[in-house]
């Protein structure tokens, strides 16, 4: 199996954090193989689920492509372009067992520039906030929480008076702009996510 994306623009989504974690997972660190796994696993999952699988198909998909990544991951010619390297191979794994199932590949199944960008947002996005002090990760989780809790609720769960509830959420949203995460992300051509922390 090639190690490189077999798609173009795939390859070119170099990240200097997957670089380093390849690095050290290869290495035999059991908390970098966790990081590549939490920060990649939706967007082989979000891959996977295009090829209209059975849930068996899915799982045993996936699986195979953390097999082979284990497998290659100190051979990888470019770390830094992991990303473009799993939605590659997922793609690969999903072509195989829908072929072996014989049934067709849907006309979208092709993996988009897009998805990888999306995949390398919301994995810079889990880091930010992974990042965040103890004191802001339960009220951010409250705030964006379906349907956001009320401040009123948020005061009673958090212990905090209702009006500094605004102040503590723009010094939280700000610390994670100002994360490595997202800093790394913008470094790598991304687009930094969050509004206006008044918003």
């Amino acid at each position: 199996m090639g190690l490189k994306a077999s798609r173009p623009g795939l390859a070119g989504h170099d990240d200097p954090a997957a670089a380093a974690l390849c690095t050290r997972a290869a290495a035999g660190d059991q908390g970098a193989w966790d990081d590549i796994v939490e920060r990649y696993a939706p967007m082989v999952w979000s891959i996977c689920t295009r090829f209209r699988l059975s849930d068996r198909d899915l799982k045993d998909v996936a699986q195979n492509v953390w097999l082979l990544l284990v497998e290659q991951l100190g051979k990888l010619p470019e770390p830094a372009a992991l990303v473009g390297w799993l939605a590659a191979t997922t793609r690969r794994e999903c072509l195989r067992v829908a072929t072996a199932s014989r049934r067709p590949e849907p006309p979208d199944a092709a993996v988009t520039g897009e998805e990888v960008i999306m995949a390398e947002r919301n994995a810079a996005l889990r880091a930010a906030l992974a990042e965040l002090p103890a004191s802001c990760q339960p009220l951010v989780d409250m705030l964006v929480s379906d349907p956001p809790y009320s401040y009123a609720a948020i005061s009673t769960a958090l212990g905090i008076p209702v009006e500094s509830i605004g102040p503590r959420r723009a010094r939280c949203l700000e610390r994670i702009r100002e994360s490595s995460a997202l800093r790394g992300l913008a470094d790598i051509g991304g687009n930094r996510p969050g509004g206006d922390p008044g918003a």
